[in-house]
């Protein structure tokens, strides 16, 4: 739901829009239709649309309701528990379908914005883009406004969009190129490391690769995706404004991988696996992502507890470690990956 907007006792609870419209005049449906879209409420019968139950959503869909008479039509408006046949589940995964597509179009936009960018970097190419950027950014700003479950596409978006604005501003992310490898990793031991609940493919591969080659008794902390201030000795990673996370088009495994210095033939090709699920733009054609795709999503759907399904994953990434080890490119690769503490002892 929105920050500040939730109240428990109607958690768990879904406001419903039932209505109907006349025939005409044809104008009205699109209009109500754009309407519902802006709102990002979802379709769970023929003429019924769901928001989750709060005073904001009420007050958006009591106007709407208003309009709808308005333009000759009828409307109810109810506060519902769903019992049985459609499931919360249910209902949150139309919404996340629904933000992902929403996200998926604003990252392939932002994708032909930057080639457009870096094809014609005259200053009329940049005031044009420059135009479009600002379009977007409110598109974004709108899908995340109603992102009320936390779509797993929205890292992508946001990567892609900053990195758009960096390349209009001609600045680059910041990193702290100061410090060699070596003491980058010094420095993220004894860390709590936060990332949003509701860990999926790149949050799962990010926690592996933490607590195998950097940190063994590295902590999780899961926490909502919205309006989370960081404590002292946390590191955040694949959320909002956090120290690891989407840059570009690069997923936060990618960026975590390239900060830490790994230099390791097996972590990059898991690297590009994880990226092809995550970004869903076949950037490596990895043909080994749709089998991954199929093991992580039965976890995710197998609990919804994190730290299991960061433990059930993980073995599933130690195999695949496992395996491009052991494949003749890994062995010709001079560089081994460095090895956890407990190994160097």
């Amino acid at each position: 739901m929105r920050t500040g907007d939730t109240n428990p006792e109607r958690e768990g609870r879904w406001l419903l829009l039932i209505h109907q419209l006349p025939s005409k005049p044809a104008y009205a449906r699109v209009k109500i239709w754009r309407r519902l879209q802006g709102l990002g409420a979802v379709a769970i019968k023929n003429a019924v649309h769901a928001l989750p139950a709060s005073e904001r959503s009420q007050e958006d869909f009591e106007w709407l309701l208003k309009e709808i008479i308005e333009a000759g039509g009828e409307a109810m408006l109810c506060e519902a528990r769903l019992i049985d046949g459609l499931s919360d589940a249910d209902v949150q995964a139309l919404f996340n379908a629904a933000r992902d597509q929403d996200y998926a179009e604003i990252a392939e936009e932002a994708r032909l914005l930057s080639s457009a960018l870096a094809q014609s970097p005259t200053e009329q190419a940049r005031s044009d883009v420059k135009a479009q950027v600002a379009r977007l950014k409110k598109r974004h700003g709108q899908t995340v406004a109603a992102d009320f479950f936390d779509a797993n596409g929205r890292q992508s978006a946001d990567g892609l969009v900053r990195a758009l604005e960096a390349a209009l501003a001609e600045t680059a992310p910041q990193q702290s190129a100061q410090f060699t490898p070596a003491e980058r990793l010094a420095d993220w031991k004894e860390r709590v490391w936060v990332t949003r609940i509701g860990v999926h493919v790149d949050r799962i591969a990010c926690a592996w690769l933490i607590r195998r080659f950097i940190d063994t008794n590295s902590a999780f902390k899961f926490v909502p995706p919205k309006g989370y201030a960081p404590e002292s000795g946390e590191l955040r990673f694949d959320m909002f404004d956090a120290e690891f996370t989407h840059e570009g088009d690069r997923c936060s495994f990618e960026v975590l991988l390239e900060r830490g210095g790994f230099d390791d033939f097996a972590l990059g090709a898991i690297a590009e696996i994880v990226h092809d699920i995550d970004l869903k733009d076949d950037k490596f054609g990895r043909d080994e992502a749709a089998g991954i795709k199929a093991l992580i999503d039965g976890i995710c759907a197998g609990t919804r507890d994190d730290l299991e399904r960061i433990a059930r994953g993980g073995a599933l990434f130690d195999d695949l470690y496992a395996i491009f080890s052991r494949k003749p490119e890994a062995k010709r690769k001079s560089a081994s990956v460095r090895k956890m503490p407990a190994e160097n002892n």
